[in-house]
């Protein structure tokens, strides 16, 4: 919340400009987290209190403004059902990637895909990044060498963030996540959300919204 009230008077400020809306993530998303790793399981940051937050502070510039922002929740939301709660609470929308890595659509390898398919509860794991940021992955044989402390010497190719520590890294994370992007599991993980254990199936992205449509109306009429 406090992020979404400097953004937003920095934006004010400089250019008179409300900003067009704010996806505020939360602890239970793939890959990257903006969290530390002793927040992640603590319900002070659990993505209802901190949308909620968010919500209640841009109302302040919504009022005065007389101009809606939308805000986006995202980050272990998984069913139809989810997404009602958080439209509800007051989000303009949701943002899904986990469910929407395992369709066919996804350009993914197929191995990453049924990395999600094949993963159990206890395979999803948190990382330290060397970007300096823990990560949520699906635990394959990568990181259980990593985690045994073999280290694979790199040239970093990319210079992408400031917080990599390049000497010090056991490998690249850019490069193994394109390793795993395109199938090449040995030398890579995948990035996943704390839900993707309960993907079954690769399926069209067609029936996945469908099936949270109607998820979404099925829940409506329960209350």
């Amino acid at each position: 919340a406090r992020a979404a009230r400097i953004i937003t008077e920095r934006w004010l400020k400089k250019y008179n400009y409300l900003p067009d809306g704010f996806v505020v993530e939360g602890p239970l998303a793939g890959g990257h987290l903006g969290f530390r790793r002793e927040q992640i399981n603590d319900t002070e940051y659990l993505l209802e209190k901190i949308a909620a937050e968010v919500l209640e502070e841009l109302s302040i510039f919504e009022r005065e403004y007389r101009r809606a922002i939308p805000v986006i929740a995202g980050g272990g939301i998984y069913t139809g059902e989810d997404i009602y709660k958080f439209i509800k609470l007051g989000a303009a929308g949701v943002q899904m990637g986990t469910r929407f890595v395992a369709t066919y659509e996804c350009d993914a390898a197929p191995e990453y895909k049924e990395a999600y398919v094949n993963c159990k509860k206890e395979d999803i794991v948190i990382i330290d990044s060397p970007v300096g940021l823990p990560g949520r992955v699906i635990k394959n044989s990568f990181v259980q060498s990593v985690e045994k402390g073999m280290k694979r010497p790199f040239n970093c190719p990319y210079h992408c963030i400031k917080t990599c520590q390049v000497k010090n890294s056991p490998y690249c994370i850019a490069r193994v996540l394109l390793n795993a992007k395109e199938g090449n599991l040995n030398d890579g993980f995948v990035f996943a959300g704390q839900n993707a254990y309960r993907v079954e199936k690769i399926v069209p992205v067609k029936e996945l919204i469908e099936s949270l449509i109607e998820e979404y109306d099925d829940y409506c009429k329960k209350i």
